[in-house]
């Protein structure tokens, strides 16, 4: 493991004022004006701004515009902690009261066009005894996200609320579709579409997990946003991170060469490198990572809770002993792959699956109605 020192100055990176209630009125076209002079907004500021696309009052220009202008200056972590909080105070919470809960939720956009690794290693992290509310889309950068997958493999993929805390009860999962949980954004498709770049929006899944998890392990799409949303994470209150982002622009933990890490442990901010020698487990190939449609990525999913190995099997190792580690079940992320690896050769991820499908379901199709007359 290789450790480097992170950086202590720069834009956004010290304390941070996040209360939605400061009185602050600073719209959409003050935001444009100010980003457009290359100059960072405060947290509030950015919260003001962003609340007026969620609250359905910006034109689709006007936030094309402030997602372009925040892509092209750069975001800070005070705007990525300002948008965060206005998409937070407009969700629908997923009422579950436990100590201990992860996500394994990535930003993906990394085109790679890989396997469900984070789908997977939610339910190994299930399986070890770790409540996990995984906060999920559909695809973005590949042929099929976690929404796309968990619905082929029979459970519901869009839980309500309450759906959603029982899963947590009796399962220890459940797979939150971020539309369902933000409806406010729903404002911001249409530019975001249109656009087709990435944004801010690629950055706030992570840290607007419905169920309000503190610990987390999050995949980015690139290395130089590791810390950013580290820091971000940071200043939201979340108790322990790792932010990764492996070797070959995988927004996961690279089966070969070095993941880079932004960690977030006891509120500080280290940054280092580790490769699957960290993990105990040999390097493979990353081309055996690449998915397909839902169905074969379901397939893959099947065939590793069944035991197959592979580079899928060990990502997702990997990805569930980082989880198991920022949750402080094991002392090493070594510990956590032979934990992991137990839970998957006992059956036990297996059988959290066929649990989550006993509870949520996938619902029956709506029939047509009808034709008049």
């Amino acid at each position: 493991m290789t450790t480097t020192t992170p950086p202590h100055a720069g834009s956004g990176t010290g304390t941070i004022a996040v209360g939605l209630d400061s009185g602050v009125h600073f719209g959409i076209k003050d935001a444009i004006t100010r980003v457009c002079d290359r100059r960072d907004l405060s947290a509030a500021e950015m919260a003001s701004a962003v609340g007026e696309i969620m609250d359905g009052r910006a034109t689709p220009a006007q936030i094309g515009g402030l997602l372009t202008a925040l892509r092209a200056k750069g975001e800070s972590v005070a705007e990525v902690v300002g948008a965060a909080q206005a998409m937070r105070a407009r969700m629908t919470p997923v009422l579950f009261d436990a100590p201990l809960m992860v996500d394994t939720c990535g930003t993906g956009g990394d085109g790679s066009g890989s396997v469900n690794v984070s789908t997977l290693a939610a339910l190994i992290v299930a399986a070890c005894g770790v409540p996990v509310a995984k906060h999920g889309n559909r695809a973005l950068s590949s042929r099929s996200g976690s929404h796309d997958v968990i619905e082929a493999l029979g459970v519901d993929p869009a839980p309500s609320a309450a759906l959603a805390a029982r899963c947590l009860r009796e399962v220890g999962l459940a797979f939150l579709f971020a539309p369902t949980f933000h409806t406010a954004t729903r404002h911001a498709a249409g530019p975001r579409k249109e656009l087709g770049i990435r944004t801010i929006f690629n950055l706030l899944g992570p840290l607007t997990n419905p169920a309000g998890a503190r610990f987390a392990v999050n995949g980015i799409f690139a290395r130089d946003r590791c810390e950013l949303l580290a820091r971000a994470h940071q200043t939201l209150g979340s108790e322990r991170v790792m932010v990764v982002h492996g070797e070959g622009g995988l927004d996961e933990i690279a089966p070969t060469g070095a993941t880079f890490v932004a960690e977030l442990r006891d509120n500080v901010v280290r940054t280092y490198e580790v490769t699957p020698h960290d993990f105990g487990l040999p390097a493979t190939d990353p081309g055996g990572l690449r998915g397909g449609d839902p169905q074969l990525n379901a397939r893959v999913l099947l065939e590793v809770l069944g035991g197959a190995p592979g580079p899928a099997r060990n990502v997702a190792l990997m990805t569930a002993a980082a989880a198991l580690y920022v949750a402080g079940q094991v002392a090493t992320l070594a510990d956590g792959a032979a934990r992991a690896a137990a839970a998957v050769d006992d059956g036990r991820a297996l059988g959290i699956l066929e649990r989550l499908r006993s509870v949520a379901p996938l619902p029956p199709p709506v029939a047509p109605l009808p034709a008049a007359g």
